[in-house]
């Protein structure tokens, strides 16, 4: 099977900043290769002593499909918008405990609000 992505070794300056955004990175990288910023994927950026400098990978691929596809989830999770959480942290403990007492289907019905037959 054909892989549909370009592999770059990415070094970066930048004088009176720490260090370029991912998002600036993308948007520079995409103008470079003609292409649009979310089908670009860097990763893996070190800082060289003394700053103002940088090195690391991206992965640049022909569509969105073939991203979503060859990507591994976590780092396709660093670009996706963050989700809120639906509730607090000491309910979802409480019913992941409840669910464990709990069998086959009860187990799958049960969710945060179903609470004492409510």
């Amino acid at each position: 099977t054909q892989i549909n992505l370009f592999k770059a070794v990415v070094s970066t300056q930048s004088t009176g900043k720490p260090n370029l955004s991912k998002a600036e990175l993308k948007d520079k990288l995409a103008t470079m290769y003609k292409t649009t910023s979310d089908v670009i994927m860097p990763f893996g950026f070190k800082t060289d002593f003394g700053g103002g400098r940088s090195t690391g990978f991206a992965l640049i691929y022909d569509n969105v499909d073939s991203l979503q596809k060859i990507e591994p989830a976590f780092r396709l999770q660093r670009f996706l918008p963050k989700q809120d959480k639906t509730s607090g942290r000491r309910q979802r403990k409480e019913l992941k405990n409840r669910k464990k007492k709990e069998k086959g289907k009860k187990k799958t019905e049960m969710g945060s609000c179903k609470r004492n037959g409510k």
